[in-house]
C-alpha cells in the first residue's frame, strides 16, 4: 500500500460513513413524523422508543441502502479527483488504470465482508424488534400472536412420506382442527389418522396433544383400526411455523435460514420462494457493493463538461435502474415461477456486465 493508496482509502471511507451517518440522521426524522401517532398509541416511554425500535431500525435503513451508498460516495468522491485533475496525475506518473482501480477494490471488499456478516447475523436480530412494532402498532394488529394462517385449512409434508392437514387452526389459543394426517409408500396410504382437535401442550415438554384420534394402519388388505380418546406426538412443527407472519424471513439469521429452508422443502410450503430469495440476497447484496464500486470509478474517474453533478445525475439514474431491477426480479420470484436464485442474482449479473463494458470503454 503506497501513500496514494491510504489516501483513496481514507477518501472512501470518511465520505462513505459521513453520508451513512447523515442520510441515517434524516431517515430517523422523517420516520419520527410518520410514526409519532403510533408511539403516543403503544405507550411506550422515550427510552423504549429509541432502545427498542430505532436502535433497530437504523441497521435496517443502512443494510437496505447500504450498496447505493457506496456506489453514490464512488461517484462523488471519485469526481472531485477528476475535476482536480488528480487521477490524470496519477496516471500521466506511470500508473496503469488497473493499478489505481486496487485500493476501490479492495475498500469495497471489505465493505462487502462488513455488510455480509452484518445481514447474515446483526441485522436479523435488531429486525425481531422492529418488525414487533410494526406489526402491533402499525399496521394494527394489537396481538402479536394474532398473525395466523388466513386459509381455513393448512396443507403440509411433516416428512418425505407423511402428509398432513389442519382446519381453522388459531395461533392465539395454538389449537385446531379437525387435524388428518396419512403416510405413503410405495404410492399406497399404509398409515391414517385423523383427530377432532389439535392443541400444543407444554406440560412434561412441548408436544401436541390429539382428541378424539381414529387411528388406521393398513398392510395389504390388512387393517388395523383403533380410536383413542387423547394421544401426544411429537412433529417437526410448533405454532409458530403456522402463523402468517410476513416478516418471518428477515427475522431469522443466515443458519436459521438456511433450517427452515430446508424445513419447508420437506413440509412442501408454499411460502419457501421468499425465504429462498432473502437467503440468496444475503450473498448476492454483498457482491452488488464491489460491482457498484467498480462501476463508480470508471464512471467518475473521468473528466467530463459538468463536473460531479454530470457524474451524479448518471449514478442516481443507474442506482433507479438496479433498484427496479431488483423489486421486479424478486416480485416475479415471490408471487410467479421465477426462480429465486436468478432473481436474487439477475441485477448483479447484468451490472458485472456493464462494469466489464465501461471497464474496457475507459481511456487508460
Amino acid at each position: 500500500m503506497k501513500k496514494i493508496d491510504w489516501y483513496i482509502v481514507k477518501k472512501f471511507l470518511t465520505t462513505f460513513f459521513f453520508s451513512i451517518f447523515l442520510f441515517t440522521i434524516i431517515a430517523v426524522v422523517i420516520d419520527i413524523g410518520e410514526k409519532t401517532d403510533n408511539f403516543v398509541q403503544s405507550g411506550w416511554s422515550v427510552y423504549k422508543i429509541i432502545t427498542d425500535y430505532y436502535f433497530s431500525f437504523i441497521p435496517h435503513i443502512i443494510a437496505l441502502l447500504f450498496p447505493l451508498f457506496v456506489f453514490i460516495t464512488v461517484i462523488f468522491f471519485t469526481s472531485k479527483m477528476a475535476g482536480r485533475s488528480e487521477i490524470v496525475a496519477i496516471l500521466a506518473s506511470g500508473t496503469s488504470f488497473k493499478r489505481f482501480l486496487r485500493p476501490f477494490f479492495f475498500t469495497g471488499l471489505f465493505l462487502a465482508i462488513l455488510l455480509g456478516y452484518s445481514a447474515s447475523f446483526i441485522v436479523p436480530k435488531a429486525e425481531i424488534k422492529r418488525t414487533y412494532f410494526e406489526d402491533v402498532y402499525v399496521h394494527g394488529n394489537s396481538n402479536y400472536d394474532k398473525l395466523v394462517k388466513k386459509a381455513p385449512m393448512l396443507y403440509f409434508k411433516i416428512d418425505s412420506f407423511t402428509y398432513a392437514g389442519i382446519r381453522n387452526f388459531n395461533a392465539v389459543t395454538k389449537s385446531g382442527g379437525p387435524f388428518f394426517m396419512y403416510r405413503i409408500k410405495n404410492n399406497r396410504a399404509t398409515y391414517n389418522l385423523r383427530a377432532n382437535a389439535i392443541r400444543w401442550d407444554t406440560t412434561g415438554g412441548a408436544h401436541w396433544q390429539l382428541d378424539g384420534v381414529y387411528d388406521r394402519t393398513i398392510n395389504g388388505l390388512d387393517e388395523k383400526v383403533s380410536s383413542i380418546a387423547t394421544k401426544r406426538m411429537n412433529f417437526n412443527f410448533d405454532p409458530s411455523d403456522l402463523k402468517d407472519d410476513d416478516f418471518a424471513e428477515v427475522k431469522l439469521t443466515t443458519p436459521e435460514l438456511l433450517h427452515k429452508i430446508k424445513l419447508e422443502q420437506l413440509r412442501g410450503g408454499e411460502d419457501i420462494n421468499s425465504f429462498k430469495i432473502e437467503f440468496y440476497h444475503r450473498f448476492a447484496t454483498p457482491f452488488s457493493v464491489l460491482i457498484l464500486t467498480m462501476i463508480g470509478v470508471v464512471i467518475a474517474s473521468r473528466k467530463v463538461r459538468g463536473g460531479s453533478g454530470a457524474h451524479l445525475a448518471l449514478g442516481f439514474v443507474a442506482a433507479a435502474v438496479f433498484i427496479l431491477m431488483d423489486r421486479f426480479s424478486t416480485i416475479f420470484s415471490t408471487k410467479g415461477n421465477f426462480p429465486p436464485i436468478i432473481a436474487a442474482w439477475l441485477p448483479n449479473i447484468v451490472f458485472a456486465l456493464i462494469a466489464i463494458y465501461l471497464y474496457r470503454k475507459a481511456p487508460k
